[in-house]
């Protein structure tokens, strides 16, 4: 049974201040969806931004599958993951989890992400168990 379904769209030049300074990161992304700061000087700036953005939107989009918006938990506590063939899924911990857990018990979150030049999206699923 389809729990709930939430989806967000943002603007991928919103998150160049945020590359700037680490301590936004920090903030708003799980070391696990962090680059190193000697991979980020590698690194294309618009493919950071469009990495950052669609993390965002992943959470935010998780927040109105939820059907909590962001309330009861730290955004850094909802992270995405990819597995070895690049599937993205969606992580949680902390107050994410036990948020979760509690008003959804058994469930799987399905998640998707894409990004074009400018914009960045995600659609995600949490199905009932």
């Amino acid at each position: 049974m389809i729990f709930g379904i939430g989806t967000d769209i943002v603007e991928t030049r919103r998150f160049k201040k945020w590359i700037e300074n680490p301590s936004i990161l920090n903030r708003f992304f799980a070391s696990e969806e962090q680059f190193a700061s000697k991979t980020v000087e590698s690194r294309h700036e618009n493919a950071l931004c469009q990495h950052y953005a669609v993390r965002f939107a992943a959470k935010e989009a998780f927040s109105k599958a939820l059907g909590t918006g962001i309330w009861g938990f730290d955004l850094k506590d909802v992270f995405v993951t990819k597995n070895s063939e690049g599937k993205p899924s969606i992580e949680l911990r902390n107050g994410a989890l036990e948020l979760f857990q509690k008003r959804c018990g058994e469930a799987n979150i399905f998640v998707s992400l894409s990004h074009e030049k400018e914009y960045a999206t995600a659609f995600v699923l949490i199905e009932k168990l």
